[in-house]
């Protein structure tokens, strides 16, 4: 089954770019890379040109109001939603420069979609990257694709799948003048954000939202090891070009909701006990 894949990759991150085409060269995967757009290339005046403006009183994951990166990081996607809807894509894929992919990563996607396909449940987006949430309960499997959960609150947008439809509903939600961090707009859109007043902004939250369980691709290195660098969080206040941001993940609200899934939250019904998913394996660097 044909899937577009596309890559966002910052110019000036072109050490990324090295490892994007030589990973996917190595995995025989046809990528278009598109280049994302860079917080720090956008002053105040140029946002404002845009009509953007965040929603009063969003933050994000570590900071108490959103960053130029931030912001930048929507463009990118939203840019990527924009030609997804133009061209009719019917099915396509959107990385970001900042993953490491399961190994036999192109076997398994494509058998995931294929067995999508084949079951035809509704679906608009489906994350094959992303951070959980909320890990008290396990999500739910979708009865008739093995390997496919229902996403509950999630962040972070490393890798998902969008429909020409889900494309459509989230250009339609027109976000650039209530705009928030991406990796919460999406959860918002799928009903799942556990601050429910960003939900009397947008009037319709029915995208048909789901994640492949285990995860295709994770983020390089993770949160907090050593060599972790965010392009959207190391940058400046979306609204004030000399301001930094506030970046102090020991009290973040954030650092405190989260915590390892427990036990028992453990998304065990999407996972046949001989899955090729669920396979151990190492992973491929991007």
């Amino acid at each position: 089954m044909y899937v577009k894949i596309f890559m966002l990759n910052l110019k000036h991150r072109k050490d990324r770019w090295d490892q994007v085409l030589r990973t996917f060269s190595e995995q025989e995967i046809a990528v278009k890379i598109v280049e994302a757009v860079g917080g720090k290339a956008r002053n105040t005046s140029q946002l404002k040109a845009l009509c953007i403006d965040v929603l009063l009183g969003s933050r994000d994951a570590y900071s108490s109001r959103p960053t130029r990166g931030e912001i930048g990081c929507f463009l990118s996607h939203s840019y990527m939603w924009k030609e997804v809807a133009n061209r009719e894509l019917e099915k396509t894929l959107v990385t970001e420069d900042s993953v490491c992919f399961e190994n036999q990563f192109k076997r398994k996607l494509m058998k995931l979609m294929g067995d999508i396909q084949q079951a035809q449940p509704d679906w608009e987006l489906i994350y094959i990257g992303r951070k959980r949430m909320r890990v008290q309960e396990p999500e739910k499997a979708v009865p008739s694709v093995m390997n496919l959960v229902e996403a509950d609150y999630s962040c972070w947008t490393l890798g998902y799948a969008v429909s020409f439809q889900g494309t459509q509903k989230l250009i339609g939600a027109e976000p650039f003048s209530k705009m928030l961090p991406v990796g919460e707009f999406l959860p918002v859109m799928y009903n799942k954000h556990p601050v429910r007043k960003y939900m009397e902004y947008y009037e319709s939250s029915d995208l048909e939202a789901f994640s492949a369980e285990p995860l295709l691709v994770y983020l390089t290195p993770y949160t907090g090891q050593p060599g972790y660098l965010s392009d959207t969080e190391t940058s400046t206040i979306w609204d004030k070009e000399a301001l930094s941001a506030d970046r102090d993940r020991t009290h973040s609200w954030k650092s405190h909701q989260h915590g390892k899934i427990h036990g028992d939250a453990l998304n065990e019904d999407a996972l046949p006990s001989q899955s090729p998913l669920n396979a151990p394996s190492s992973r491929d660097e991007l």
